[in-house]
């Protein structure tokens, strides 16, 4: 008796959390959450995108078998450039966090799950840290769309992150270097690189604003890891808001 209500018990409490995950994810809950909002202004804002590479978000890229589906359903490719586009028409700094691994790197004695799947399959690999041969259409090159926008010379690009957030780059330099402190963060993959970015700005004192649909996450059975990250960024994030509702804050920045 005492194990079958312990069984129910554990039922009820996976029932609320589903609720709850669901309520925060679809809205529901803006009334009872604080919503603090990010006013975007010229001078201190930038736009930040981590991972706007070929492995995340091309069809023939490593990765695509498991963010693919992700990526399609938010219109991930389409958003990014929108939000390039808008952040270059409106002057506003773009710094890119990439990916890189080096041939060193995979001689890490120990790694996390998805480090051991991304080296296994050759994610962003490049052949030196001091070359770029074989760099020009490889996993870990930009998308070619985005390429007009991230080498115009203006484009902030930061050494690589390492695992998942910036303590193991120059992003946070960079940013400081440029008087930023309000960020609109973009990027793949949502519940990786771009979650561990917003926690790290977080800590460091910036206002990160999410964009909901110019990110997505991995599908693997029983694992939806975009829906997850939505809880997270909700609950740290100062705002969370789609695409169409950054580019327009951006074209009325002042």
């Amino acid at each position: 008796m005492k194990i079958k209500c312990k069984t129910i018990e554990r039922i009820r409490a996976a029932s609320v959390m589903t609720v709850a995950m669901f309520a925060i994810t679809s809205g529901a809950v803006n009334a009872a959450l604080p919503d603090p909002g990010v006013l975007l202004t010229r001078g201190d804002t930038a736009l930040v995108v981590t991972d706007p590479q070929n492995d995340f978000l091309s069809p023939k890229g490593v990765a695509w078998g498991v963010v693919g589906e992700s990526v399609t359903e938010n219109n991930t490719v389409e958003n990014l450039e929108k939000l390039f586009k808008a952040a270059k028409k409106n002057k506003l700094p773009v710094f890119v966090s990439p990916h890189y691994y080096y041939p060193h790197d995979h001689q890490w004695k120990h790694e996390g799950a998805l480090e051991v799947l991304m080296h296994k399959i050759g994610m962003f690999d490049r052949k030196s840290p001091l070359s770029t041969n074989g760099f020009k259409g490889s996993g870990a090159d930009w998308l070619k769309r985005y390429k007009p926008y991230i080498n115009d010379g203006k484009t902030v690009v930061t050494s690589p992150h390492k695992v998942y957030g910036p303590e193991t780059n120059d992003l946070v330099l960079q940013l400081r270097k440029q008087g930023i402190n309000k960020i609109v963060l973009a990027g793949m993959s949502s519940n990786l690189c771009t979650e561990s970015h917003l926690r790290e700005l977080t800590e460091q004192g910036f206002e990160v604003q999410v964009v909901s649909d110019a990110t997505a996450g991995a599908k693997l059975p029983g694992m939806d890891s975009y829906k997850a990250s939505l809880v997270n960024f909700r609950m740290i994030a100062s705002a969370l808001r789609d695409t169409k509702t950054t580019v327009k804050q951006m074209n009325n920045i002042k």
